[in-house]
């Protein structure tokens, strides 16, 4: 028999939010962001091809379509969980993901916890190295790359670009009397200042690269080191705008200019072609890529920044 359904992650944010009468509820009831709970809800619209929710301010409410959706989804629900309870089946087990540490400590382990509460049965293992794992020897499922999205045998769904800029704290921006220009970051010490990264954006911002001009600061190896550094005042840090979103947002990093570097890089969920369908894979997947779409959206021009 063939089953024409829409994803079941889908649905499970839509009873939420029909039951909660809100996607904030109902994100916080199922540990995710509020804009996951909202690309779910867009997903399950375009499969439906019409709205469930009128969207009001600051309150939402069922549309005809959805009234009609609603009590089904909570039954099926139920049914499901009282299922569940006799059987304990789905995904168990370690899901083994492998990660540069950059994107595991600055993204990854600041939001596990929401996904490891949704699924206590099913741990996660993270292993950080920036050597490309062979999926086929190395035990791992699921990894998480920059590149451009080829890796021969794997199956790679995008998440955000990779580009940079560079960024300081509050202190060192007010010890040399604000910055203002390019030019003005030869005042301070660059963390990694040899890195191809401060020449490819020094020309993107339309400013000279001088070498011979620079203060050599902390060579400390990765992103999450020179944000360390960065963060106490020690250097200017050139770092991937994506991943430190959040210390942008709370004022602890400042990033002086829009100008964006890049070398055509992206950060890219990748696992075997043949393991798509595998539960635990499929779990992890979709709760990134959901994670992940208010940053799509805002690269595609569809949402503003925070």
């Amino acid at each position: 028999m063939s089953w024409d359904l829409p994803p079941l992650g889908a649905i499970r944010v839509f009873e939420a939010a029909s039951r909660l009468g809100s996607f904030t509820k109902a994100a916080e009831e199922l540990g995710m962001t509020q804009s996951a709970a909202s690309y779910q809800i867009k997903v399950l619209e375009e499969r439906a091809g019409t709205p469930l929710f009128i969207r009001k301010t600051r309150q939402i409410a069922l549309t005809e379509a959805g009234e009609q959706l609603a009590p089904h989804a909570s039954g099926a629900f139920s049914a499901l969980a009282d299922a569940w309870v006799a059987t304990k089946g789905g995904a168990t087990g370690v899901l083994s993901v492998t990660t540069v540490q950059t994107f595991a400590s600055t993204w990854l382990a600041v939001r596990l916890g929401a996904f490891q509460l949704m699924h206590p049965d099913l741990a996660v293992k993270v292993d950080t190295s920036s050597r490309l794992a062979d999926f086929g020897r190395d035990g791992m499922d699921i990894g998480i790359r920059t590149g451009t999205g080829k890796w021969q045998g794997l199956a790679a769904h995008y998440l955000f670009k990779a580009d940079y800029t560079p960024m300081l704290s509050p202190r060192l921006v007010r010890s040399v009397g604000g910055i203002r220009r390019p030019e003005d970051l030869y005042k301070l010490p660059l963390c990694c200042s040899t890195d191809p990264w401060w020449k490819i954006w020094f020309e993107a911002a339309g400013a000279r690269f001088e070498p011979d001009r620079i203060i050599a600061g902390p060579e400390l190896g990765t992103q999450a080191y020179d944000a360390m550094a960065a963060l106490t005042d020690q250097g200017v840090a050139i770092l991937t705008r994506n991943l430190y979103s959040s210390l942008l947002a709370t004022g602890q990093l400042i990033q002086p200019f829009e100008a964006m570097g890049s070398d055509g890089d992206g950060y890219w969920l990748v696992h075997s072609e043949s393991r798509r369908n595998t539960p635990k894979i499929r779990l992890f997947r979709d709760w990134v890529l959901a994670e992940t779409a208010d940053v799509r959206e805002r690269e595609q021009g569809r949402v503003e920044e925070p």
